[in-house]
This record gives C-alpha cells, sequence and structure tokens, in this order.
C-alpha cells in the first residue's frame, strides 16, 4: 500500500471513531483532581506547586488588570503542553498539527482580544488601522489593507503553525523515503542520508 505524503494531514480514525476526540480529553484525565484534605499527596502538591509557578511566571510581565485572564491563559497552555508532550510517545496522535483544532483555538482568542480592544479602547484600537504620518490621499485605501489584514491575521497565524508543527514530520519522511530507494542503488549513500 502506497500512501501520500500529505496523508500525514489528515485526521486520523479508529474504527470510526476521530482520535482527535480522543486525544482532546485525554489529558484531562491525567490531571488529578484536589482534595478537600488539609494534606494532598505528593502528586497535587507538585501540580499546584507547578501550576503557581507557572502562573506567576506568565502573569509577571503583566499589569494587574491582565490578571484576570490568569484562570484561562495558565488552563489553555497547560492544556497544549500536555497533548503536546503525549503526542512524542510512540503510535499517538497530537491533534495540534491539525488545521481544524489550531483555527478552533485561533479564532476564538482573536476574536475575544479585537471585541475587547474595541470595547475598551476603541481610539486605540481604531488606531491601528492608519499608520502615523500616512499621506491624505492613502487613508481610505490603506484602513481597507489593514481591516483585511485584521481578518486574516487568525487564518494565516493558524496554517503557519500546522504548516511548522508537520514540515519536520514531512522532512523525516521524505529523507527516509530517499534512503530506502537509494538503498539498492547507492548503499553508502542511504547509509549517510
Amino acid at each position: 500500500m502506497t500512501l501520500s505524503f500529505f496523508d500525514q494531514f489528515m485526521s486520523p480514525t479508529y474504527l470510526g471513531i476521530p482520535l482527535i476526540a480522543i486525544a482532546l480529553v485525554f489529558p484531562w484525565i491525567l490531571y488529578p483532581s484536589p482534595s478537600n484534605r488539609w494534606l494532598n499527596n505528593r502528586l497535587i502538591t507538585l501540580q499546584s506547586w507547578f501550576i503557581n509557578r507557572f502562573t506567576q511566571q506568565l502573569l509577571l510581565p503583566l499589569n494587574p488588570g491582565g490578571h484576570k485572564w490568569a484562570l484561562i491563559l495558565t488552563s489553555l497552555m497547560i492544556f497544549l503542553l500536555s497533548m503536546n508532550l503525549l503526542g512524542l510517545l510512540p503510535y499517538t496522535f497530537t491533534p495540534t498539527t491539525q488545521l481544524s483544532l489550531n483555527m478552533g483555538l485561533a479564532v476564538p482568542f482573536w476574536l475575544a482580544t479585537v471585541i475587547i480592544g474595541m470595547r475598551n479602547q476603541p481610539t486605540a484600537a481604531l488606531g491601528h488601522l492608519l499608520p502615523e504620518g500616512t499621506p491624505v490621499p492613502l487613508i481610505p485605501v490603506l484602513i481597507i489593507i489593514e481591516t483585511i489584514s485584521l481578518f486574516i491575521r487568525p487564518l494565516a497565524l493558524g496554517v503557519r503553525l500546522t504548516a511548522n508543527l508537520t514540515a519536520g514530520h514531512l522532512l523525516i519522511q521524505l529523507i527516509a523515503t530517499a534512503a530506502f530507494v537509494l538503498l539498492p542503488m547507492m548503499t553508502t549513500v542511504a547509509i549517510l542520508t
């Protein structure tokens, strides 16, 4: 059976069940929930220490108004970190290599930042659509171009992230295929490859 190089971009299924659903749920099973006891076990203590240190490092450069985002940012980072680390295990699937998941995370966060920016500081948010010192005849064209670039940003970032995550796997697959093809013809070159 000959597979295409780009079959790695397909969402894998097992017995008709998409593996992305299992891969998204599995990291949450690994984290134990804290108990109501005064003294927790070592795993829960280590987990809470790590989350507290991570949140502290995350919020260090932010002003106090940005601290209300601590819960969502910390949970998102821990979720992504655990998903990507589980993807390093053999015969597993990393959901962040799928464009659908990257876009599913990128669009709501992008939309939230745009809406909150327009609500809290409308002058500054609209000021990004027009660079300072623009000649008067270029103002309408530049506003249209900057608006289009604002709406394309989540799509471009999602595609770039997916391409960066899968480029290494595609390169390894291309090199392995080249070595396999070169093995009967030029054994030394195949071994070096």
